[in-house]
């Protein structure tokens, strides 16, 4: 039997990634919601849907300075002809003169009536006078303030907002599982919302094992790892939504280990790991949390068909069996396995929906070989082609993918059955959230 053969008769042995996913997820549940003040929903997932109490704009009123005026008072202006206030004009616009019988402003709150042949002068924002139907802008009048003179009369209904007219009185704003953003926020609070049920953000404590492990700000040497991962998932799981803490290094002793991860059940709803995913004599993680001891929680690891990384672990630790997610320990497989497991957990306890990243099918720029049997997540640079669609160039991936990862706004995925993807070929893109 061929090298090739041996380790697709490997990868056969693996659970593909789409079924582990669906056992795991199948396991969890969104937090449960909260009333928040709306100041504080900021980044928070919608629990249910929001309908508007109010209509926005509340009343009818300016939506420029101007002049309120009515509209069949107005309809001569700048036509060349005669009027009976100003005789004949041969060569010029017509104006038309009316009365400005007061100033609104947007604190203005009396209701007042336009007779005809007046107007009132009006701030952006002002209650719209009763029987006014249209806004002159400032600059088509003489500016006048006893009487003003308007040489253009603009459309009916221009410079005006009507009640309701951008959002209705039981209007959905915003629909459950939604990202609570900044302009949301100025919906709500237009509409005279005030608090939002939302899901919390889920709390999300990362503890990377090993004793070969030592702190970032010096370099790794022989019996000596840099804990590059600890730092990573923590970002990666803020950039997720999560509310992140990061613990650090825990030597792999059996009693340390047990008793870190149940204290930190007390303050998350979420724990991710990092090494010890193996089963080779330092492996000390699956061997502490695969143990099945009443009350404590424990942990499955599960060979699954992907590249890189291919050992996941998920289960509870502590009586109040908080999840866990354990990734390897390999930095760039780490950071593939948040993104395949630990992002769409967080996900789902967050309330978000969709829990997985969006992607797009893009035109491959050069040819990739890739392990058969299991699904490899590669990354790569993505861009949008003028004449629509996307391309996508192969960054290092292998044992180079966490290089390749810090030049990446995309992860290329190539199916379990795919040896080769030839250059020109269509192809799925996972799209990262980077701003560039």
């Amino acid at each position: 039997m061929t090298a090739t053969a041996d380790a697709e008769a490997a990868a056969n042995e693996l659970m593909p990634l789409a079924e582990y996913l669906g056992s795991v997820l199948r396991r969890l549940r969104a937090l449960p919601p909260l009333d928040l003040d709306l100041t504080q929903a900021h980044g928070n997932v919608l629990a249910g849907d929001v309908l508007a109490p109010h209509p926005y704009p509340a009343f009818d009123q300016a939506a420029i300075d101007g002049y309120a005026a009515r509209w069949e008072d107005l309809a001569a202006a700048g036509r060349v002809g005669s009027h009976p206030s100003f005789g004949k004009f041969e060569g010029g616009p017509r104006p038309i003169r009316l009365n400005v019988v007061g100033d609104l402003g947007a604190a203005s709150w009396r209701p007042v009536r336009l007779t005809p042949g007046t107007c009132f002068s009006v701030a952006a924002g002002a209650p719209l006078p009763i029987g006014a139907d249209v806004v002159v802008p400032v600059h088509w009048t003489d500016q006048g303030m006893a009487a003003v003179e308007i040489l253009h009369a603009p459309k009916r209904g221009s410079g005006v907002r009507r009640t309701g007219e951008e959002l209705a009185a039981g209007q959905l704003l915003a629909a459950a599982g939604t990202y609570v953003t900044p302009a949301m926020v100025a919906t709500f609070a237009a509409s005279g919302i005030g608090h939002v049920i939302v899901r919390p953000s889920p709390r999300v404590v990362v503890v990377a094992t090993g004793d070969e492990l030592v702190d970032v700000g010096r370099p790794s040497q022989p019996g000596q790892v840099v804990d590059a991962n600890s730092h990573a998932l923590t970002a990666a799981a803020v950039e997720a939504g999560a509310l992140a803490y990061r613990i650090g290094i825990c030597d792999d002793d059996p009693e340390g280990l047990r008793g870190l991860l149940e204290d930190q059940t007390l303050r998350a709803d979420l724990i991710i790991t990092t090494g010890g995913t193996g089963t080779g004599p330092g492996d000390m993680l699956r061997r502490v949390l695969s143990r099945r001891d009443p009350g404590r929680g424990a942990v499955e690891f599960t060979g699954v068909a992907l590249s890189p990384g291919a050992t996941l672990g998920f289960g509870t630790v502590g009586g109040e069996e908080v999840p866990v997610v354990c990734l390897p320990g390999e930095p760039g497989s780490a950071l593939i396995g948040f993104e395949v497991l630990g992002r769409p957990v967080i996900q789902l306890l967050a309330g978000a929906e969709p829990v997985f990243r969006p992607s797009v099918k893009a035109h491959l720029l050069e040819t990739v070989s890739s392990p058969g049997g299991l699904r490899e997540f590669r990354p790569a640079h993505v861009a949008e082609r003028r004449g629509g669609g996307y391309t996508v160039q192969p960054l290092a991936g292998g044992p180079y993918t966490l290089s390749g990862l810090a030049e990446a706004n995309g992860l290329l995925v190539l199916g379990e059955r795919v040896t080769t993807a030839a250059a020109g070929s269509t192809v799925d893109v996972l799209l990262l959230d980077r701003r560039r």
